[in-house]
């Protein structure tokens, strides 16, 4: 390896470690959530949608839906709008308390993009094309699809200390990793090795299936949002940092070995979250494009 080359990978890694490595679900948690929220949506915010996604899409939301983690390294201010840290062990949520990144900035944090994101988009139907264009409408789309898949994520809403668990190191049955990556990914990943064929299509298909089958009767509740707002992202965030305490840290401790007993009991929780973020992400769209 030539200098040059070491030089690169001296600059890499200080690059990672000057700014945290914190996703939301991994590829195939946003992937679900924008493809269970694409057929929910109403006609006009379908159009609105098929317009602002790129034409490399091809009017596929899923396959935009983690470009807000591909371009954290390109838009170095984004990663706090990804996540909130709440005080440990409190188990609430506070907008006010809570929502600031790490310089104390108010409105930094992935309750605040959505609110912001959304106020955005609202422009492409209620504004003049010249106030609409002060917006990159279509990363607002992208930004907002993905971080409200983010705000679902119960870690994404968790303790200050360790980072929303990214500081705690677990094994998942044999392989180390973080208890954070567990619920971006790991989960998700044992679910569809094991119960749809390694396929993150059936996987879909099986949670579209509890949407308008045993879920049915709890989806107008997942849509509504409180007094007339568009986009409610308090709740949401409030529900994970609950699912966080009850359920993600648990009974974990640093070095645990989390295997069957932690999975079963889990992974239902994952899909539900999943399935949430794709019924409001539909209901905020429909809201604000119709």
């Amino acid at each position: 390896m030539d200098i040059s080359s070491v030089q690169k990978l001296v600059l890499v890694s200080l690059i990672c470690s000057m700014f945290p490595v914190i996703y939301g679900w991994g590829i195939d948690g946003h992937y679900a959530v924008c493809k269970i929220a694409q057929p929910l949506l109403n006609e006009a915010a379908a159009d609105a949608v098929k317009q602002l996604l790129p034409k490399s899409a091809d009017n596929d939301s899923g396959s935009m839906c983690s470009w807000a983690d591909r371009v954290k390294f390109r838009y170095h201010w984004s990663s706090p709008l990804h996540y909130i840290d709440t005080p440990d062990s409190l188990c609430t949520y506070q907008y006010n308390r809570d929502c600031k990144d790490e310089d104390g900035e108010k409105g930094r944090c992935v309750a605040g993009a959505i609110n912001n994101y959304t106020d955005q988009l609202l422009n492409y139907r209620t504004s003049t094309l010249s106030k609409a264009n002060q917006y990159n409408l279509t990363e607002a789309l992208l930004f907002l699809s993905h971080f409200i898949g983010d705000i679902h994520q119960p870690l994404h809403v968790g303790f200050t200390s360790d980072r929303g668990a990214n500081t705690i190191d677990v094994h998942w049955y044999r392989r180390k990793t973080v208890l954070h990556h567990v619920w971006d990914n790991s989960i998700i990943e044992t679910s569809e090795e094991r119960y749809y064929d390694a396929s993150v299509d059936d996987l879909i298909n099986a949670i579209q299936r509890n949407i308008t089958g045993p879920w049915a009767d709890q989806v107008p509740k997942w849509e509504k949002c409180s007094l007339n707002k568009t986009t409610c992202p308090d709740i949401y965030a409030s529900e994970s940092i609950k699912a966080a305490c009850e359920w993600a840290y648990k009974d974990v401790n640093e070095d645990s070995v989390l295997e069957d007993d932690y999975f079963l009991s889990r992974y239902p929780v994952v899909n539900k979250r999943l399935a949430q973020g794709g019924v409001r992400l539909a209901a905020t769209l429909n809201r604000i494009f119709s």
